[in-house]
């Protein structure tokens, strides 16, 4: 099984660096590795000190780099939609290049990116992949967008390809506006047919997980802790923390660094606090800078020794169904107990609201519309209860059949 290992954290932490530490590590270990950035500001070349293409290139022995580029994978994976796209906007009278830059729609890049991913976990070749994600924002954006996209193929895509279909003969007979025909939905069907495999990859607790890296600064550890939330909403699965550019005691030592010092202490103890059992891993503030091979396995000697980037570093699952028959907690007629790791919230932050198959979760200014287990669709909500991080939903009474 190949094995997916997604960094993030707060721009400027050093996640890139982390990463590029990590897929080293592993391909010094045997592992057939794949490194590609899906940030838009790529570092992930600098941080190898090698030039990297759009296309996956090797770099050293087992180790594989790639820095996806916007233009490149639409041209790649959306050819023919962005064909008629431009087609409308030159009927419109837009410059081609105008037009060639406004094709680029929201949520395409993060499509993409996803793809690729896909691409290079069916294709049976790596034995790790290894994920160099853009900062936290646009992180999840990349990893709600199966969830998103999956709405809209359910919802939209059938209403327009049917007023489509009835509008078509109607608006040629009065313009000569392009309309987009079968092999454009087709093309755009293929590509969302592919989200639900790219969910069930992504949350898959066997194969994925995500690494957050951070500083020990206060506005760094809370979009951290905002993050670690995010993930458990979204059923993700974090097996570990780096804290990165921990100031050496030695350095700390020195007058100048006091109050630095008090804070960092401070900081880390914070960390320990709200990750819990969650692997914390530190990482100094080197007194030069880390890059290139020699550079990149200096910094995964201290984050990994001996240890493989591609283990496993906490194995609690992101949600769990099981039956009440035990649970002392259940209330009257409850049949299935869903159990979802949100940690660091209050149950003031927490609302829920199912409708159909589909559980609305909010917390805070975070939402999900989470697509029931099928163990669960035909059952209603009875209670919840947030408690040590976890958010405990009971379900029973069936409502069809």
């Amino acid at each position: 099984m190949t094995r997916i290992i997604l960094y993030t954290g707060k721009g400027g932490v050093g996640k890139t660096s982390i990463a590029a530490a990590s897929a080293l590590r592993a391909s010094q270990q045997g592992l057939s590795t794949m490194v590609l950035s899906t940030d838009s500001a790529h570092s992930l070349g600098d941080s190898f000190d090698l030039p990297l293409e759009p296309e996956p290139q090797l770099i050293a022995e087992n180790l594989w780099a790639q820095e996806c580029d916007v233009y490149y994978n639409m041209d790649k994976y959306w050819g023919t939609v962005q064909k008629w796209l431009e087609s409308i906007l030159a009927w419109e009278g837009f410059d081609p290049i105008l037009a060639d830059e406004m094709v680029v729609l929201p949520g395409m890049d993060e499509l993409a990116n996803l793809l690729w991913i896909l691409e290079h976990h069916r294709s049976g070749k790596y034995d790790l992949i290894v994920v160099d994600c853009a900062p936290t924002a646009e992180t999840f954006r990349l990893l709600t967008f199966p969830e998103a996209g999956r709405w809209w193929l359910d919802k939209i895509f059938p209403l327009s390809r049917k007023i489509s279909g009835f509008a078509r003969p109607v608006i040629r007979r009065v313009t000569n506006m392009p309309m987009p025909d079968d092999d454009v939905f087709d093309a755009t069907k293929q590509l969302m047919d592919q989200i639900e495999k790219i969910q069930e990859l992504l949350s898959d607790p066997e194969s994925t997980s995500v690494r957050l890296v951070t500083n020990p600064e206060r506005m760094v550890i809370k979009e951290t802790q905002r993050a670690y939330t995010q993930l458990g909403l979204f059923g993700y699965r974090a097996d570990m923390v780096v804290c990165n550019r921990v100031m050496p005691e030695e350095v700390l030592e020195n007058s100048y660094f006091a109050a630095r010092g008090e804070d960092q202490k401070k900081y880390l103890g914070e960390l320990s606090e709200i990750f819990g059992p969650i692997p914390i891993r530190t990482t100094p503030q080197f007194d030069r800078e880390i890059g290139g091979i020699t550079g990149l396995s200096e910094l995964a000697d201290l984050l990994f020794g001996a240890e493989s980037p591609a283990e496993f570093f906490y194995d609690e699952l992101p949600f769990t169904i099981t039956s009440t028959e035990t649970n002392d907690e259940a209330p009257f007629g409850a049949e299935q107990l869903l159990t979802l790791s949100i940690p660091t919230v209050d149950k003031e932050d927490v609302k829920l609201n199912q409708v159909g198959e589909e559980l609305i979760i909010e917390v805070g200014r975070y939402r999900r519309n989470m697509l029931l287990p099928r163990s669960l669709q035909t059952r209603d909500v009875l209670s919840a209860k947030l408690s040590d991080g976890s958010l405990k939903i009971w379900f029973g009474g069936r409502t069809n059949g």
